[in-house]
């Protein structure tokens, strides 16, 4: 069993025995005070450990070598990405994203090249095919770990792990040495992006809440959200 289950369990678990209510007012972060303790577990560990090792691999390995990693499990998201883009009947989009698979499946050496960067990368994922099909958020989450997601993203991130090449292979020592690595390279493409809030913000959960909640509204409408409607609308 992969890491990935065991911590999505966690996390439920403890969502089931929080209150729906709390000192918290905000609609759709009802376990508020249970994700601001799982939030501060969450970056202690990362400040700790993650980060620091996150900083030396970035300022000391060379940047191909990074962008090799970073090619070989951007190739195996694009598998995921095309089944998705299938569920949401996107099928111009899952011909393209297919056709990234294969080029750089063969002539990328398994994806360690990316030789068919002309063809736009997207992002699709089961939560975003739930929501595709009119399926909620739900109330925000902090997972274990994971950090920032929703009921129905967390849904869609245990399918996508149940169905996983590196989660399903036999020999669990490389699975999950290959998990690993590859949420380490997702840890190193955020230090860029954390540095605009450092400093800057007061209020980190609620910034990092807030951003999580409105870049997967807009990635589940490909950029075009509904205007959310408000209590003075007509």
């Amino acid at each position: 069993m992969s890491v990935i289950r065991p911590a999505l369990l966690l996390g439920l678990l403890m969502l089931s025995g929080c209150s729906s209510t709390s000192a918290y007012k905000n609609p759709k972060d009802p376990f508020e005070g249970y994700n601001r303790s799982m939030y501060k577990f969450n970056d202690t560990v990362d400040s700790a450990v993650i980060k620091p090792l996150a900083e030396g691999y970035k300022n000391n390995v060379p940047n191909q070598a990074q962008k090799i990693v970073h090619n070989f499990f951007s190739n195996i998201d694009d598998i995921f990405v095309t089944a998705n883009d299938l569920l949401q009947l996107k099928f111009s989009q899952a011909a393209s994203d297919f056709t990234r698979v294969w080029v750089n499946s063969i002539f990328g050496v398994f994806g360690l090249f990316d030789v068919a960067h002309k063809l736009e990368k997207h992002n699709e994922d089961f939560g975003q095919t739930l929501g595709h099909w009119g399926v909620g958020s739900g109330p925000y989450v902090v997972l274990p770990l994971f950090g920032p997601s929703s009921v129905r993203d967390g849904t869609g991130l245990a399918v996508d792990s149940y169905y996983g090449l590196i989660e399903n292979l036999e020999n669990r020592g490389v699975s999950n040495t290959l998990f690993a690595t590859g949420l380490f390279d997702q840890r190193v493409r955020l230090l860029d992006a954390e540095k605009v809030i450092e400093g800057t913000v007061m209020d980190r959960y609620s910034f990092i809440r807030d951003a999580y909640l409105a870049r997967r509204q807009s990635l589940v409408y490909d950029g075009s959200p509904p205007r959310e409607k408000y209590d003075d609308d007509n």
